[in-house]
């Protein structure tokens, strides 16, 4: 339940809680507390209970932690019954994109001038004007 509260957290809130309650109120406003966790925990289970009874046999082993995307997606891709494990093995996604920037790199030493490096400021030479427009005026 607190999977995500470290030490330090969790102390800082029992700090808190003893002064904003007081040492002598504190084990009355725990056992309230759990008390109210425990309704809520028996209310969902018999929401859910309710709900699998009303779906019928046919949604027996259904489990409402599918309903969380990425549950579901993890679910499905467990099953691999298109065979995308082949195929996320296959595809190496480093190696592509070594290939890519090592293509990049080749074409920017090819073009580039003897420094080896491209002036990126320069701006390339405009094309030759024709005398008739790019477009029809009258159509647009």
């Amino acid at each position: 339940m607190f999977n995500d509260i470290g030490p330090l957290e969790l102390v800082t809130l029992v700090v808190l809680a003893v002064l904003v309650f007081g040492p002598d109120k504190l084990p009355k406003v725990i056992q309230d507390v759990t008390r109210t966790i425990r309704k809520i925990r028996e209310f969902s289970e018999s929401a859910k209970q309710d709900i699998r009874q009303e779906l019928g046999p046919e949604f027996k082993d259904f489990e409402f932690e599918d309903l969380n995307p990425k549950t579901f997606i993890r679910k499905q891709l467990e099953n691999d019954d298109l065979g995308l494990k082949e195929i996320r093995n296959g595809f190496d996604l480093k190696k592509e994109m070594a290939e890519i920037t090592d293509a990049v790199h080749s074409r920017e030493t090819d073009t580039a001038p003897s420094g080896g490096r491209v002036d990126m400021t320069k701006r390339p030479a405009d094309p030759p004007k024709d005398d008739r427009p790019p477009f029809d005026a009258d159509a647009t």
